[in-house]
């Protein structure tokens, strides 16, 4: 089954080649685009895509707000940011509000049309090169007590994976790392998220970042 995809951009130039390089892939189909986030939650509703990849910035609504929104909606899909390091601190932003990552627009093809299908699977979409960057520029910005506070529901396994989440692993490096098999491994995720009410991994890696545990 092909992942659907929206995809959000106001330069023209840069919103026909991302959606060239997606359109290559077989297994993605590009289902709506629009120059402006203002009617995302309309086309999402209208197209039910699994991934919505989004600009930051855009003349009436840019990517923050379109991530407040759709992450919003039930049976939201995964919202991915377009963005450049220039941005960092609207990508901290959108990732505590449930982003599932974010991709530079420079990202070689062939990662980028592999990133939709990771994020399509539930998985965030940040290398471990963006993950530990973002979370350093961020280290003073953290809520330390009220982090630690929820780490500590962990169990030591649990806390092992947490901080493999946060050092930028996918499942399978993290079964490979810690000897489990990868189904193991989205048990312990799915009881991590539920104890550290995060939305998704890339939460999971931010409050285990601001626990100390990074």
């Amino acid at each position: 089954m092909s992942v659907k995809v929206i995809l959000l951009e106001d330069e023209d130039l840069v919103r026909g080649g991302i959606r060239m390089i997606l359109d290559a892939d077989p297994d993605i189909e590009v289902v709506a685009e629009d120059g402006d986030g203002a009617n995302a939650a309309e086309l999402v509703t209208r197209h039910r895509p699994d991934v919505v990849l989004t600009d930051i910035q855009m003349p009436t609504v840019g990517g923050l707000e379109v991530t407040r929104r759709l992450t919003a909606l039930p049976s939201a899909p995964a919202v991915a940011l377009l963005t450049t390091f220039d941005l960092d601190e609207y990508v901290h932003a959108a990732l505590r509000d449930g982003a599932a990552g974010f991709l530079l627009k420079d990202t070689p093809p062939r990662e980028l049309a592999s990133a939709v299908h990771v994020v399509a699977g539930g998985e965030a979409m940040l290398s471990p090169r963006i993950t530990t960057k973002l979370l350093s520029t961020f280290a003073g910005n953290s809520n330390a007590h009220a982090a630690r506070t929820r780490i500590a529901e962990l169990t030591a396994r649990e806390r092992e994976v947490a901080v493999a989440v946060a050092q930028g692993l996918n499942n399978a490096e993290i079964a490979s790392k810690l000897y489990m098999s990868q189904s193991t491994v989205k048990v312990h995720l799915g009881r991590i998220m539920t104890k550290l009410d995060a939305g998704n991994r890339t939460q999971v890696a931010i409050t285990t970042h601001d626990a100390g545990l990074t």
